[in-house]
């Protein structure tokens, strides 16, 4: 197969590949690790490639993992960096209210009950609680997060 590709095409090829093998590699299940060796391989031949056709200036090869990428300092600087940073850090916030409204769930209604539920039902019961958490985090960020040892344990 044959792509003809302009150079802002090709730029923003890069930059897909190199945000998919990213978010790839964040995966640590033993199943995944074939998957994000094929995203890694990818990524590196696309970006090989690329070297030769105009992008050298964005692309080296690392040694260490022997494959290439964006260089560092240029990565800083493009759209897909910028996508990357912005979904790890509302992932983290979300998956923070929504653990911390399953808590509360679970202490309103007790586990059993609460291993009943459809997630649906769950998220439909903790709108609530995830709303303000989200809206708590988006005002202070871990500033009022505190974490509180059982008994006896420090």
């Amino acid at each position: 197969m044959h792509l003809r590709l302009s150079d802002q095409e090709l730029a923003t090829l890069v930059e897909m590949v190199s945000l998919a093998a990213n978010v790839a590699s964040w995966n640590q299940k033993d199943t995944a690790d074939m998957q994000v060796a094929t995203f890694e391989a990818l990524e590196s031949k696309i970006l090989e490639r690329a070297g030769h056709a105009g992008l050298a200036g964005w692309i080296e090869f690392d040694e260490e993992n022997q494959r290439f990428r964006v260089k560092p300092e240029v990565e800083e600087g493009l759209f897909y960096h910028e996508c990357y940073d912005e979904f790890r850090n509302e992932s983290f916030w979300e998956e923070l209210a929504v653990r911390l409204a399953d808590r509360d769930l679970v202490r309103a209604i007790g586990m059993q009950t609460w291993e009943k539920l459809t997630e649906e039902e769950r998220r439909t019961r903790t709108a609530a609680w995830e709303k303000r958490y989200w809206e708590e985090f988006s005002k202070h960020g871990v500033d009022h997060i505190v974490v509180v040892a059982p008994a006896g344990e420090g």
